[in-house]
């Protein structure tokens, strides 16, 4: 992984990481890569495999990939998954100087919202 990153995967995320790379048949191995938000700047897309990337973050037995390009984007932020009776979701926790929309899963950093450019 490269020195210095900081994203952090929750152990919840990592079980339903896990969980979908079995599933796909990629077992141990997700690729997360950001695209345009509505809400805020950038919104997480988590695909099985590794998809030619560089991995990010390692957690209960998950390895995630993303672009290298994107990495200064994901530093400092926090991966987590919340489910409940009526369906799940991963949710992006904002770090320092980051902006995170009301549905948890778009961000902005350095107050480049999509809301304030609307």
């Amino acid at each position: 992984m490269p020195k210095g990153h900081s994203l952090r995967v929750t152990a919840a995320a990592a079980a339903e990481l896990g969980r979908q790379a079995a599933v796909a048949g990629t077992p141990g191995m997700m690729h997360l890569d950001l695209v345009e938000g509505s809400c805020e700047r950038w919104a997480i897309r988590l695909r099985p495999g590794h998809l030619a990337g560089t991995p990010i973050a390692r957690a209960d037995g998950i390895t995630l990939y993303a672009p290298a390009e994107q990495l200064t984007l994901l530093t400092g932020l926090s991966l987590d998954y919340r489910g409940d009776i009526s369906g799940g979701g991963f949710l992006v926790r904002p770090g320092e100087g980051v902006v995170s929309c009301a549905c948890g899963t778009a961000f902005s950093r350095g107050g480049a919202s999509r809301q304030a450019t609307q």
